[in-house]
């Protein structure tokens, strides 16, 4: 999921570059999305690991 992220971010930036704002809005909302899903989904992981340590 970090991967799609990172290429929706790249996608964003290339377009910004160029010009195509609403290609570069779409793709950077996208990318914060999938970021603060995984970035949720890996807190949620080290929690639940942590605790079957415990």
């Amino acid at each position: 999921m970090l991967q799609w992220s990172l290429i929706f971010l790249v996608v964003a930036l290339i377009a910004a570059v160029f010009g195509f704002g609403g290609v570069a809005a779409t793709s950077a909302g996208i990318a914060r999305i999938l970021f603060g899903v995984f970035l949720l989904l890996f807190l949620v992981s080290f929690v639940m690991q942590m605790l079957g340590r415990a």
